[in-house]
């Protein structure tokens, strides 16, 4: 059996390799593009650099904090509180998602001047520079998630095999508590990326919208703005490397959620590879339905936003085709109900991502009619904004609701319980199994923005910006649409996580999962306390990101109001604005929040245990699952919602550009900014982030709780 189980991770690390490889050729292919002439190469560079100091420096404080945490859990070790594999695999989990975020941002600093000089010809020629920016990042996630968990996972197995080989489940305890670790440090990298650059791109974009656009009356990305560079590096950190990161730890919990319940479920260790081998046979599905993504030269929006649908659509297909076999291979007869779970997650995905769409879209009527709010000023648009947020919430609610179940029921939970989270799990790794196109997609946006920021900077005619308009607003319904993947999956994730939680108590206290179902009711004060606890925490942590978008918008905003009153010849474009001191302000307005919020998603799981016990631990991840889903679902559709909004009628509707309704439209825009690309997205990583913490401390919490 071990010799079968060998040769499925041997394959899953050459799609890993190959994942990497092809990466590697599509950055290759980027480079062979031309750049533009040299006043759109010298923007160009000045974003980069901007980019590279802003990792610099935020690579540095997650170094120190990332050092912190080795020489704590390194001590836990030494105690036998915690796995002796834990802190390295912590320290590789935050170096890979780090690198994945970038590796994306870097190549995405070359491929913006690529893409505006290639929109100068057609649309779809823009398209496919940004494309090709955007896969290099998605086929790097992808090949790094599966070739190193592969890799963890052999050099665990072997290390606890000559031990533990008559003691499998204690085995597979050992080996996913110190994998967990590695998506414990991937989360918590992803948290500095997904926040910090969050923080950098809104304050940037607020504050130049707010004064270019609505007071100054001047274009966006108009290089009069003092702020227009610091927009548009934070695309870059934000929107590509922020991205990566957490797209990276989506991927590393759904998988290791799943892996961890392999052997309770009654899978053997077939059962714990099976989710990277799905996830490794997606990353090869995703690769087929890159090359359908082609449109003819005179293509429209519309027939741009259905080619992309084409590629990811037939590499859900594949999956849906290529994974029966492959389990029924891996797991025997009898397997056909887990096919079932995958095809749940499959399924739930890609609806997830039609009603993401539906409600965003500036091509269908939600959000037509709230650009039509706009004609009646700002605030009937922010409260049909929030309102539209909170009623397509409960779609995604609904449909994840129904695959948990179906899921749960066709995987044999009604007879084993084990078996049936085992479902669940697995429907989330069919969720993402083609992540490295939907990443694809998802990232190409940013690229598309930048590139409109550098014809409007450089002069380009303005045929040339209405078409990198036309792929920005494309990509923010391609962009809503991954993060309602990755809401959903993480749902999923930290669904199994609550149950592999309860199961290592169960382990560690040599109790049946069963006796302590009775103890996680929630008539229990401890988990009735934790879950109230955990629905705070996500409120608590949103008004955090929030806070800090706005306190760095106020700057950048007091900064261009400044420099339009003190540097003569700005408005003529006789003086050049200073752009640096933008890019300083959000940075260290950045860099400010970080630390704080990764104290308060690392801490508070362990504070709560202490207090309360393993049972409050079970209450608050159940409180911060629902909360936080409903709650990311309502800031990411409200957020892009608020955007296609403004650029629908920047397109030519309702008065156009300069009109009151565009200004309406632009200030409801600013709202939505963090609430879609900083606290949504950090709330997503939060939920599994506090899951993780929770298994990897359970020997502490068992030790030193007070209940």
């Amino acid at each position: 059996m071990l010799s079968l189980e060998s040769g499925m991770l041997a394959l899953v690390l050459i799609v890993g390799v190959l994942s990497l490889a092809f990466a590697f050729l599509q950055s290759r292919r980027l480079f062979k593009f031309e750049e533009g002439n040299e006043k759109m190469r010298e923007i160009s560079s000045v974003i980069r650099s901007g980019a590279n100091a802003f990792f610099k420096r935020q690579y540095a404080g997650a170094g120190i904090f990332f050092a912190c945490m080795f020489v704590i859990m390194g001590g836990l070790a030494l105690t036998g509180l915690l796995n002796p594999f834990a802190p390295f695999a912590f320290l590789t989990g935050g170096f890979f998602s780090g690198i994945s975020g970038f590796i994306g941002m870097k190549i995405a600093t070359y491929a913006n001047a690529r893409t505006a000089h290639a929109a100068s010809t057609s649309l779809n020629r823009g398209l496919r520079v940004a494309f090709t920016s955007g896969s290099v990042m998605g086929f790097v996630v992808a090949g790094i998630v599966v070739f190193d968990i592969a890799v963890w996972y052999l050099l665990l197995r072997f290390v606890f095999l000559a031990h533990l080989a008559d003691q499998p489940e204690v085995m597979i305890s050992a080996i996913t508590s110190a994998m967990l670790t590695f998506g414990m440090g991937s989360s918590t990298q992803a948290l500095f990326a997904r926040v910090g650059g969050g923080i950098f791109t809104k304050a940037a974009d607020v504050g130049a919208d707010l004064v270019g656009k609505v007071e100054a009356g001047i274009p966006e990305d108009d290089p009069r703005n003092p702020a227009v560079i610091a927009d548009n590096v934070g695309d870059n950190v934000g929107d590509i490397g922020g991205l990566g990161a957490d797209l990276f730890e989506s991927f590393v919990a759904t998988i290791l959620s799943t892996m961890a319940l392999g052997v309770a479920a009654g899978h053997g260790f077939n059962g714990v590879v099976l989710p990277l081998l799905i996830a490794a046979m997606g990353t090869v599905a995703s690769f087929i339905g890159t090359f359908f993504v082609r449109v003819k030269e005179d293509a429209s929006q519309k027939t741009l936003l259905a080619a992309l649908r084409r590629g990811v659509y037939i590499a859900a297909g594949i999956v849906l085709v290529a994974s029966f076999p492959i389990i029924r291979f891996v797991l025997g007869a009898g397997s056909l109900g887990v096919y079932g779970a995958i095809v749940s997650g499959l399924v739930a995905g890609v609806l997830i991502g039609y009603f993401t769409e539906y409600f965003t879209s500036d091509h269908y009527e939600p959000t037509k009619n709230l650009a039509d709010s706009a004609v009646s000023g700002t605030g009937p648009l922010v409260i049909g904004g929030l309102a539209l947020g909170m009623f397509s919430s409960i779609v995604p609610v609904i449909i994840i609701g129904v695959s948990v179940l179906v899921s749960f029921i066709v995987a044999g939970g009604a007879g084993d319980f084990q078996a049936g989270i085992y479902g669940v799990a697995i429907s989330g790794v069919g969720m993402l199994a083609t992540l490295a196109i939907t990443l694809t997609t998802d990232a190409y946006g940013p690229v598309a923005d930048n590139a409109g920021g550098i014809a409007e900077m450089s002069g380009l005619p303005s045929e040339v910006r209405k078409r990198t308009d036309a792929l920005d607003s494309l990509g923010n319904t391609t962009a809503a649409t991954g993060k309602g993947f990755a809401i959903g999956s993480a749902s999923l994730a930290a669904l199994a996580m609550i149950v592999a939680y309860a199961d290592e108590i169960g382990q560690r206290l040599n109790v049946p999962l069963e006796s302590l179902m009775a103890d996680f009711s929630i008539m229990n004060p401890p988990v009735l306390i934790g879950l109230f606890v955990g629905a705070g925490m996500t409120f608590l942590f949103s008004a955090m990101t929030m806070q800090a978008v706005g306190k760095a918008a106020q700057n950048i905003v007091t900064e261009v109001r400044r420099q339009f009153h003190e540097i003569a010849g700005i408005m003529e474009g006789t003086a050049k604005p200073d752009y640096a001191s933008c890019v300083d302000l959000c940075t260290r307005g950045a860099q400010k929040s970080l630390i704080p919020c990764a104290l308060i998603a690392i801490g508070s799981p362990i504070a709560v245990g202490l207090l309360l016990g393993v049972n409050g631990v079970v209450g608050m991840l159940a409180g911060g699952m629902s909360t936080g889903l409903v709650l990311a679902i309502m800031m990411a559709n409200s957020g892009g919602a608020w955007d296609n909004a403004k650029k629908y009628i920047e397109s030519g509707a309702l008065g156009g550009k300069g009109s009151d309704a565009h200004k309406s439209a632009v200030v409801g825009d600013t709202v939505g900014d963090p609430l879609k690309d900083t606290s949504g997205p950090a709330v997503d990583i939060l939920i599994k982030l506090m899951s993780m913490v929770s298994i990897v401390f359970v020997g502490v919490v068992l030790r030193f709780s007070l209940f």
